[in-house]
C-alpha cells in the first residue's frame, strides 16, 4: 500500500535522523513492508528523558505527526521498515522460521551519547513472518513492558527501553477482546542469537559471516583486530551474557522466555512476556504460565543462558576454524568461559550486597549461606538485602531482618557471622550502609502490583496505578515517605501465582 503522506498545509515531516545499517544487509535478512495504520492512535505515555538522550523532539513527538509515526500510521522520512528474519529454540525446540511476526524495526538513531540505537515498533500488524498470527498486540503486554522495562534501566541491568505506548483505538482478539496498543521499543539492536540460527539452518555460511561482521562492526568493534575476529567476538557475547544473567538475579528477576530467539547479541535484556520478580527468595521459582516443567526457573537462568550460547557456539563453527575439530575445540573454551564469569559477576555483586568491598576467603560460603538460610525461611529477597542495609550500620537494624524469617534462629547465628566479617572492612559504617542502600533497591516491579496496575488500565481505561508504579520504580534506590506499599510483599491473596504471554 502507499505510504501515507503529509496533507497539504499540515506540519513538516517529523525529523528523525536515521542511519540504518541493517536494512544495507542483504534481503533475505528482512522483509520489507510497513506499519499496518491503526483506527485511532492516542498516545498513553511518552518517555521524554529517553527522547531527549535519542536526539528527538518529546514535543514532536507528542503531536499528531509524532503520535502517526509511533502508532505506525505514518512512515517518517530516512525510515526503511523492516521485519527481522530469525529462528530460535523456544523451551529447547528448535524452531527453523520465526522472525517479527509482529513488530517493524523502523531504523536506526544514533543518540546523543554516540550509541546506535534501533527504532521498533511492537504490535504494528502481520508480517510474512505472523505464522497466522494478528501482528498486534494488547495494551495489559505492552504497559507491562513499558513499566518493566524501564524499571530494569533505573536498576542498571542493560536493557531494551520503552519510548512510547500508543493506544490504537482497536480491539484485539486473545481469550477475550482486549484494547490494542502499540510499544515503541528502543534496543542496541534486535540481533539475537536465533538470527545466527536462521541462517546457520540453511547452511548459508555466507549470510552467517555477514552477520557476523555486522555484529563485530556495531557492537564489538574490538574483535575486529583479534587473530580470529569470530571467536572474539563469541568470547565477547559469552562475556556480555555472563554479566547480564548475574545483574537480572542480583534484583531477582525471572525472566521467564529464555529462548534463544529472546537472547540478544548485544547483552540486553529482550522480551518482557511472562517475567516476575521474586517475592520468598526460592531458586526454583516459576511464574510463567507456558514455562510447564521449570526450564527457565530462577535459579536454571545461568545455565539456560550457557545452553543458549552454545547454540550460537554452532551456528558459528564454520567461521571459527576450517578444521572441524579445531573449531568445536574452540567454540567449547569459549563457552566454558561463562561459567567463571557468570560465577564472578554473581558473587561480586552478593558480596556487595551484603556489604563487603573486598574479597576474602570464605565470602562465597557466607552469602550462600544467607541465601540458604533465606529459601528454607521463606524471607523477601529484597526486602532482606534492603534491611540489612540498615543493619550494616549497627546491630539495632537486625531485628527487621529477622522479622522477615519464618524462624529467625538461624538468621541470628548468620548474622553474628557477617558481623565479624564486617569488622575485617576498612569502611566506616555509614559509608557501608549508604554503598549498600546504592545496590540494594527498595522498589521492584513486585508482580501483585504491576498485575494490579495493568488491571485498572485494561479494565478501566484508569493509567493512574501504572503512572503512580512507573513513578515509584523509576527511582528504585531512593525510598521516600508514603510509598510503604510498594516495598511490602503481597498479602497471602495478593500473590501472584502465574505470568502470561502477550502473544
Amino acid at each position: 500500500m502507499p505510504r501515507p503522506t503529509a496533507s497539504p498545509g499540515a506540519v513538516a515531516p517529523l525529523h528523525l535522523p536515521f542511519d540504518n545499517s541493517y536494512a544495507r544487509l542483504p534481503g533475505h535478512f528482512y522483509a520489507r513492508l510497513d506499519p499496518v495504520p491503526v483506527a485511532a492512535p492516542r498516545l498513553l505515555r511518552l518517555n521524554a528523558p529517553l527522547a531527549g538522550l535519542l536526539g528527538l523532539d518529546p514535543r514532536a513527538l507528542e503531536g499528531p505527526e509524532g503520535v502517526a509515526v509511533l502508532a505506525g500510521n505514518r512512515v517518517p522520512e530516512g525510515a526503511e521498515p523492516i521485519a527481522l528474519a530469525y529462528a530460535g529454540h523456544q523451551f529447547g525446540q528448535f524452531v527453523p522460521r520465526l522472525g517479527d511476526g509482529r513488530a517493524i524495526l523502523l531504523g536506526e538513531v544514533v543518540g546523543r551519547d554516540g550509541m546506535r540505537r534501533d527504532l521498533q515498533l511492537k504490535g504494528s500488524g502481520r508480517t510474512p513472518f505472523s505464522r497466522g498470527g494478528d501482528g498486534r498486540a494488547a495494551l495489559g503486554p505492552v504497559l507491562r513492558e513499558y513499566l518493566v522495562s524501564e524499571a530494569m534501566a533505573a536498576l542498571g541491568v542493560p536493557t531494551t527501553r520503552a519510548l512510547a505506548a500508543v493506544a490504537t483505538g482497536e480491539s484485539v482478539q486473545r481469550e477475550t477482546a482486549l484494547p490494542g496498543a502499540v510499544l515503541t521499543r528502543v534496543a542496541a539492536s534486535h540481533v539475537r542469537v536465533g538470527t545466527f540460527q536462521y541462517f546457520a539452518a540453511r547452511g548459508d555460511t555466507e549470510a552467517v559471516r555477514l552477520l557476523a561482521g555486522h555484529v563485530i562492526a556495531r557492537h564489538y568493534p574490538e574483535a575486529a583486530a583479534a587473530a580470529n575476529p569470530v571467536r572474539a567476538l563469541l568470547e565477547a557475547v559469552v562475556a556480555r551474557q555472563a554479566a547480564l544473567v548475574a545483574r537480572w538475579m542480583l534484583v531477582g528477576f525471572i525472566h521467564g522466555v529464555m529462548n534463544t530467539d529472546n537472547t540478544s547479541i548485544a547483552g540486553e535484556t529482550l522480551d518482557y512476556g511472562p517475567c516476575a520478580f521474586l517475592d520468598a527468595y526460592d531458586p526454583a521459582a516459576v511464574f510463567s504460565a507456558i514455562d510447564l516443567f521449570g526450564r527457565y526457573a530462577y535459579g536454571n537462568q545461568p545455565r539456560i543462558a550457557q545452553w543458549n550460547l552454545a547454540r550460537l557456539a554452532e551456528a558459528l563453527l564454520p567461521l571459527l576454524d576450517v578444521e572441524e575439530a579445531a573449531a568445536l575445540a574452540a567454540a567449547r573454551e569459549a563457552v566454558a568461559g561463562f561459567a567463571p564469569l557468570f560465577e564472578a559477576a554473581w558473587l561480586g555483586g552478593l558480596r556487595r550486597k551484603i556489604g563487603l568491598a573486598t574479597e576474602r576467603e570464605g565470602d562465597a560460603a557466607l552469602v550462600r549461606d544467607l541465601l540458604r538460610i533465606m529459601a528454607e525461611g521463606g524471607a523477601d529477597f529484597t526486602l532482606t538485602f534492603r534491611r540489612l542495609s540498615d543493619a550494616a550500620a549497627g546491630p539495632e537494624g537486625e531485628e527487621a531482618v529477622r522479622a522477615l524469617f519464618a524462624d529467625p534462629a538461624p538468621f541470628g547465628d548468620w548474622a553474628g557471622r557477617w558481623r565479624r566479617r564486617l569488622e575485617a572492612e576498612a569502611e566506616p559504617p555509614a559509608a557501608r550502609q549508604a554503598a549498600m542502600r546504592a545496590t540494594n533497591p527498595a522498589y521492584i516491579p513486585r508482580n501483585h502490583l504491576v498485575e494490579a496496575a495493568l488491571r485498572a488500565a485494561v479494565a478501566e481505561g484508569d493509567l493512574g496505578p501504572f503512572e503512580a508504579l512507573l513513578g515509584v520504580v523509576s527511582h528504585p534506590f531512593e525510598e521516600r515517605p508514603g510509598l510503604a506499599r510498594y516495598a511490602a510483599p503481597p498479602a497471602p491473596e495478593e500473590r501472584v501465582l502465574q505470568t502470561f504471554c502477550g502473544t
